[in-house]
């Protein structure tokens, strides 16, 4: 039977770890600002991000306006709208915690109805929107990881470290041909269980096969824009594997953000062409947001995977279905 490596103390202890260590080095390697974050936008501006278009956002209305206000989803598209408001320069860029509520995701035990993540965004330059860049900031962002996962070993030695000393870069198109016959996630499993740490490049844009590898919003990464091999694509996912899960653990969704030409080709490709008329896309188009790179980081599915737990909610507090919340009693897995 499971059993954690740390008690409910500790693991508090070790979640305030990881978040307040992590946060300094991804601000430090990439020369982040923090910046204060919206939980909530006024609708009819283009900034909140839809996902794939199957989850409606908590809304509700306020005395002093007509306007619906929505929870947001992710700070995807606002981020880049804060970096030319706050003037970022080139190689500078903000990041920040975001915390949304998904009503209607369906939980599992690292699907849950709250979203806890460290947004961060970073002016480029058009010389820089190429793979090998791309390939670059994720080396980064993998640096920061493993030191602290060496950290929150060193606290708590119970805790050895799980990580490879690099992370495997690998195109969706590439993986579709290796395991022609797995569905998307299960050739996740299985290029994961290999390596260890992967990156998959090439997100949202249709693979030989006629499918996409999943699914994208059309108005922030670009999944169309040809690559040098010809494949498609300047985005991706960071996947660790879990040996107790035994599957690949989604970390972080990120890319190179679209220009105005991509944000065309995605609109039109995706039948969204109306967002043309929206302020955000507009602003893209007529190149008033600068260029930039940027992602999400899973809080509680990072310190889900550094402290070695099997649920997100023991991680994290959240509601959960009473069937599940007596599954893991029986599991011995103790929820917050």
């Amino acid at each position: 039977m499971y059993k954690s490596k740390l008690d409910l103390i500790a693991t508090e202890t070790g979640i305030k770890l990881i978040k307040d260590t992590f946060e300094r080095k991804l601000a430090e390697r990439l020369s982040l600002q923090r910046v204060s974050a919206p939980r909530f936008i006024r609708t009819g501006r283009g900034l909140q991000d839809d996902l794939d278009g199957s989850q409606i956002p908590v809304s509700f209305n306020t005395r002093f306006t007509d306007h619906t206000i929505e929870m947001v989803h992710s700070l995807a598209k606002w981020k880049r709208y804060a970096l030319e408001k706050y003037g970022f320069q080139f190689g500078t860029g903000l990041y920040t915690d975001m915390d949304a509520i998904r009503k209607d995701e369906y939980v599992d035990d690292i699907h849950s109805i709250y979203v806890d993540q460290w947004d961060w965004e970073r002016v480029i330059s058009n010389e820089q929107r190429n793979v090998s860049f791309l390939k670059k900031t994720v080396k980064t962002l993998y640096t920061a990881i493993r030191e602290i996962e060496s950290t929150v070993e060193e606290t708590f030695p119970s805790l050895s470290s799980r990580l490879p000393g690099k992370i495997t870069f690998i195109h969706s198109e590439e993986l579709e041909n290796m395991y022609p016959g797995l569905s998307p996630k299960e050739r996740e499993n299985r290029i994961t269980e290999k390596h260890k740490a992967v990156f998959i490049i090439g997100i949202g844009y249709p693979l030989r096969s006629g499918e996409p590898h999943d699914i994208r919003a059309a108005d922030y990464d670009d999944w169309s824009t040809k690559t040098g091999n010809g494949t498609r694509g300047l985005n991706g996912d960071i996947l660790f594997w879990d040996d107790l899960k035994g599957s690949a653990l989604e970390i972080s969704s990120m890319g190179i953000r679209v220009d105005p030409t991509a944000l065309l080709k995605q609109l039109a490709f995706a039948g969204c062409e109306v967002r043309k008329e929206l302020d955000f896309h507009k602003k893209v188009i007529a190149k008033k947001l600068p260029l930039s790179v940027g992602g999400g980081i899973g809080q509680s599915r990072l310190c889900m995977y550094l402290l070695q737990k099997v649920h997100i909610g023991e991680v994290q507090v959240s509601v959960w279905p009473d069937e599940m919340i007596g599954d893991c009693a029986k599991k011995n897995i103790n929820l917050l």
